[in-house]
């Protein structure tokens, strides 16, 4: 406020030098026109959203979770079948029929026959096969949460993106109009004889770069809105939410915890042991096999009377019979060893994963930590000591003891540190967003 006060007594009295307005050239018009258009455009009328309300919308709308929640119902619905047994076979016709004669009743051991047979596993198959399905659908499971914690992080990704963009654009439009302000402070010195003619030309350059930065700003919004809208699963007919400015919330980052926590919690790391459990049952289940099934069948065989009218008793069969799994070498053998292989795969994608998962851990607390104290030295210290170089160089140039370069250069600085002080508050909560991924936090 006293910066805009001090810029305007000085304006004034440089308009009251030359009894008229300081004058405004052309081309600054049509820039601050530019710049204004620019700014309304990324300043719309749009309700803010706060970050937590669009991370429960995309847990609802992002076609990613419904598809990994689809994958896990159709897992869990494989469960129940893996441990169940064949279906029963039936089976009907003539046995020991002659074939000299078509009657049924010229032979003794002619009948009709009805049987049914059963394939009963050896003991404890039925049981793996369902384990191994158990622990299938429980790393589909994870793999759903996991799932919901990236599209969380990626909804928190792409909001503070858009909102450091649109936090950009706001300061430099008002970094504009402050250079307005300085070329027609610089123009009424110069029309008086006050200043030079290199002053004007170095506000007017500067203006520009200024509005070529809002073009740039302009042409990145519509992609972060975009993306945000992706991560929600909106319609491209709807509009992208308004996000909220940036704000500093610091959290107590200790990583031996967080790390912890994410051996304990991270839904990416479950799944991957469950699919070391489920190696494990898979290598029992191929050792099972070694063991033969039992096929058990019963038949009904009714028969005809003899040619001269004796009754003839029907008959009934029961046998048993077992599979002789012989061939080990070249067909059990090698499924024990895919089964290890398995396994071991399992446990070395988890130690990857692990490993990964402590390094970026470790980089993210890191970057988290750094953008806090960028953050905390823009806000307690940088900031206010370059806004104050500001009101001290615009007091100083009103009596001339400092040239219009340093008064500029001191704005553009304070315009700077704010650009890099919006982005230190966006990177630390991209960092935490990141921190609660790895840590599987839920969502939202």
């Amino acid at each position: 406020m006293a910066l805009v006060l001090a810029i305007t007594l000085l304006q004034c009295r440089a308009g009251e030098a030359v009894g008229q307005p300081a004058p405004t050239s052309p081309d600054a018009t049509a820039r601050v026109q530019l710049a204004g258009g620019l700014a309304a455009d990324i300043v719309t009328a749009t309700k803010v959203t706060p970050v937590g309300e669009l991370a429960a919308e995309a847990l609802k709308n992002n076609p990613e979770i419904r598809a990994a929640l689809n994958e896990w119902e159709a897992a869990q619905r494989r469960i129940q079948p893996a441990g169940a047994i064949d279906d029963p076979m039936l089976e009907a016709g003539v046995i020991n029929a002659p074939l000299a004669s078509q009657t049924f009743r010229r032979e003794d051991m002619t009948m009709k026959m009805l049987g049914l047979s059963q394939r009963f596993p050896f003991p404890g198959k039925r049981g793996l096969r369902q384990d191994v399905a158990a622990k299938d659908a429980e790393s589909v499971g994870y793999a759903y949460q996991e799932t919901v914690n990236r599209v969380v992080r990626d909804v928190k990704v792409a909001y503070f993106d858009l909102a450091l963009v649109i936090e950009s654009t706001r300061l430099t439009e008002n970094n504009e109009q402050v250079l307005e302000q300085f070329l027609k402070i610089a123009e009424s010195r110069y029309a008086v004889g006050q200043g030079n003619q290199a002053d004007v030309f170095k506000a007017q350059t500067q203006l520009s770069e200024v509005v070529g930065e809002l073009i740039r700003l302009g042409r990145e919004r519509p992609a972060m809105e975009a993306e945000l809208s992706r991560v929600l699963g909106r319609r491209s007919d709807v509009g992208a939410p308004l996000p909220e400015t940036p704000r500093l919330q610091e959290m107590t980052l200790q990583l031996e915890a967080l790390r912890d926590t994410a051996l304990k919690e991270r839904p990416q790391l479950l799944a991957l042991q469950s699919l070391i459990d489920r190696g494990t049952k898979t290598l029992d289940l191929a050792r099972k096999e070694y063991y033969p099934d039992f096929d058990v069948t019963f038949s009904y065989g009714q028969r005809d009377k003899t040619l001269d009218g004796n009754r003839r008793d029907d008959m009934v069969s029961l046998t048993a019979a077992i599979n002789l799994p012989v061939w080990r070498k070249s067909k059990l053998a090698p499924r024990v060893a895919e089964a290890i292989a398995m396994r071991d795969q399992a446990i070395d994608m988890y130690q990857a994963q692990q490993n990964e998962m402590s390094s970026k851990l470790r980089q993210q607390v890191a970057s988290a930590e750094q953008s806090l104290k960028s953050a905390r030295l823009y806000e307690t210290g940088i900031l206010p000591q370059a806004r104050l170089t500001v009101e001290a160089s615009l007091a100083a140039y009103q009596v001339n003891r400092v040239d219009f370069l340093t008064l500029l250069d001191s704005q553009m600085t304070v315009f700077n540190y704010e650009i890099g002080y919006a982005t230190a508050l966006a990177s630390y909560n991209k960092a935490l967003a990141e921190v609660d991924l790895l840590t599987g936090k839920p969502g939202p």
